[in-house]
């Protein structure tokens, strides 16, 4: 099955599994369900490849009724996988006897706890915790009985089993990413306002994933101080060999629901627990990772423009992420304390990828003097405009700022990728094709960012005194001249037009009289007569 193919009959599937139980699931709370019932048989595939060692006339499943028989080989499981799941618990089990089972919903609840349990005193303990907390099966956002509950959940359990692409890891598709992305394209109403929720689509974090990670034949780790689903992270992962990241992905995610469904994303792509660390908290306030920064690539989409306490905190000043720009970020914009904080965290060997919202890069006050602080530091490789409508839940053009501390000149690079672009329902996305002769858009802005080349109208590399004297301003439409579109128009031909065609109609409103007058039996005029 191609991977068209694939996509569409996971969106086919999971349109179904919503009208099985539209109007009683708000959809933005089915995302958790559908989401969730993806993640549980994943683990649940994964953990039977593990404990048979990919036998497949061992049938793990069919040992439901004496799950105490294998209590042995708990310990090691745990320690290695992070987590034990009995035969009963198993999501093929489960989803089995949906239909039929009067107990699903408590049944369910118990399987989860279980699962997380099984962690408890490990060192997985922390990357297992709560995974399954927003898949909530005594909801009564899943009905008012446990009957219209019972059947809700089968309908999603019995939607996400019949899925069939073989293995997890061998579809041709990011599952989740895809799942992900449908779901909120046919909820947009509530994309990326959920508990400020905001998600980065797969072609867009592709482009970012290049940025951070250019030009490295490996990094020690990849990190992002605002980890959402963690779509950014898993782009590095998709993109190069799994070896290129040694130490593993880290992140932090101010919303619990994003966090678990980040969490589970790992699991998803095969991410073992000792691999990741994905962290709950609010990035400004209370970073993590200090004990494991430098970083040699960060990958981010910050909220944009969102209230932080700022100066509200005296002792910020004193941060040592803001303490070197002299001044906080506003306290009503903190798009720039997000910027400095994975500045900060940054190697001298590494890039930082960073959506940011366009406002930043040309407004004053607090602003301007970050911005100053970045240059005059020459920390600023490149800005990159993008197409308006890539996101969901909003139409802003955004730009990505490329931040790098180990720039071999004193130049910074302007990218006007805002007519990259192609149409699809209701979003723009970036293509991404490897065919050299008809480049896509991204390999279209990695060329040029690799190059540095200037090109008319679409990238031009400026000096660090010519951007300060333009008072730090680092919007692309400074720097990059549009390309004018106007028809150039010929006065002189135009005029000779227009008078051959004043001509022509005084002509014709003569002929017209004449006919209207023969019409109408009006005598010749006496010139006309005596000719």
């Amino acid at each position: 099955m191609t991977s068209a193919q694939q996509r569409a009959e996971l969106q086919r599937q999971i349109w179904a599994i919503a009208n099985d139980v539209r109007g009683s699931v708000d959809g933005w709370d089915f995302k958790q369900y559908v989401l969730g019932s993806l993640f549980y048989r994943f683990i649940s595939e994964n953990f039977i490849n593990y404990i048979t060692g990919g036998d497949k006339s061992v049938d793990y499943a069919a040992m439901a009724d004496s799950d105490e028989n294998i209590e042995f080989a708990k310990d090691d499981a745990i320690k290695t996988k992070g987590y034990f799941i009995y035969p009963s618990q198993l999501f093929s089990n489960v989803a089995s006897k949906a239909n039929k089972n009067e107990n699903l919903n408590t049944d369910l609840a118990a399987a989860f706890a279980a699962i997380e349990n099984s962690a408890n005193g490990y060192a997985s303990e922390q990357d297992i915790k709560g995974l399954f907390a927003d898949f909530d099966t005594t909801s009564n956002r899943l009905g008012h009985t446990v009957e219209g509950k019972n059947t809700r959940l089968a309908a999603v359990l019995k939607g996400v089993e019949k899925l069939n692409f073989g293995n997890f890891e061998d579809n041709q598709i990011d599952l989740f990413g895809d799942a992900y992305e449908f779901l909120i394209s046919n909820y947009a109403a509530n994309a990326g306002k959920s508990g400020g929720e905001f998600f980065t689509p797969q072609h867009v974090s592709k482009l970012i994933a290049q940025l951070a990670m250019h030009g490295q034949t490996s990094v020690n780790k990849i990190y992002d101080p605002a980890a959402g689903s963690g779509s950014l992270l898993l782009q590095a992962k998709k993109h190069f060999d799994a070896h290129i990241i040694e130490d593993g992905f880290f992140g932090q995610e101010l919303n619990h629901t994003t966090y678990n469904l980040a969490r589970m994303n790992m699991f998803l792509h095969n991410i073992n627990y000792d691999k990741f660390n994905i962290q709950l908290g609010d990035t400004l306030i209370e970073p993590h990772f200090g004990d494991d920064k430098p970083f040699d690539a960060i990958v981010s989409n910050p909220p944009y423009s969102v209230k932080w306490i700022g100066s509200g905190d005296p002792t910020l000043i004193n941060d040592e992420r803001f303490a070197p720009a002299g001044v906080l970020a506003p306290k009503s914009k903190a798009d720039f304390a997000f910027v400095l904080h994975a500045l900060s965290y940054l190697s001298s060997k590494g890039r930082a990828a960073i959506v940011c919202f366009p406002g930043i890069f040309y407004r004053g006050g607090a602003e301007q003097k970050i911005r100053k602080y970045l240059i005059d530091n020459n920390y600023v490789e490149t800005v990159i405009s993008l197409a308006p409508n890539l996101f969901f839940g909003t139409t802003i053009a955004v730009n990505i700022l490329v931040l790098s501390k180990h720039k071999s000149d004193t130049k910074t690079q302007f990218i006007d990728a805002s007519g990259l672009f192609k149409k699809e329902t209701n979003n723009n996305v970036l293509t991404d094709d490897e065919d050299e002769e008809n480049p896509g858009h991204i390999q279209q802005i990695m060329k040029v960012f690799a190059s540095k080349e200037n090109l008319d109208h679409f990238t031009h590399s400026v000096d660090l005194d010519a951007i300060a004297t333009n008072e730090y301003n680092l919007s692309v439409s400074s720097y990059v001249e549009a390309k004018d579109t106007r028809v150039i128009v010929d006065i002189t031909q135009l005029n000779s037009d227009i008078k051959t065609t004043v001509a022509k109609i005084d002509q014709l409103r003569i002929d017209i009289d004449a006919i209207v007058s023969e019409i109408e039996g009006e005598p010749k005029p006496a010139s006309e007569a005596s000719a």
